[in-house]
């Protein structure tokens, strides 16, 4: 699993590469941990495969990312991530949409925190 970041405006946006599951999600959590984004995108058009844990690290960097006054949108899911977050309900916790473009034209839209 690899985490290419890069910035768009205010914008910080993860791709995020390969699987995310046991074996990953660690590698996943210390990509995200010092970030401090107010804004990211989570673009997961590069993850063929989800488990439960590499739910519970979305999950989690939600979790972090909103209590320090930020916020996450997650695009681009292959069909059988997106079967996954649809199961767990991710949908009700953070916006799911199909691009990049989307994604941070969301973000960019709200006002800075």
């Amino acid at each position: 699993m690899r985490a290419l970041l890069r910035n768009v405006g205010r914008v910080t946006v993860c791709q995020v590469i390969g699987n995310l599951e046991f074996a990953t999600a660690a590698d996943f959590r210390s990509a995200l941990a010092d970030l401090g984004a107010r804004r990211l995108v989570l673009d997961l058009s590069g993850v063929a495969f989800v488990d439960s844990t590499g739910v519970g690290a979305l999950i989690g960097a939600l979790r972090r990312t909103r209590e320090q006054g930020g916020d996450v949108v997650l695009c681009s899911p292959r069909p059988s991530v997106a079967r996954v977050l649809g199961l767990v309900g991710i949908g009700h916790m953070v916006p799911v949409v199909t691009s990049v473009d989307d994604a941070v034209a969301a973000m960019s839209a709200q006002p800075a925190a």
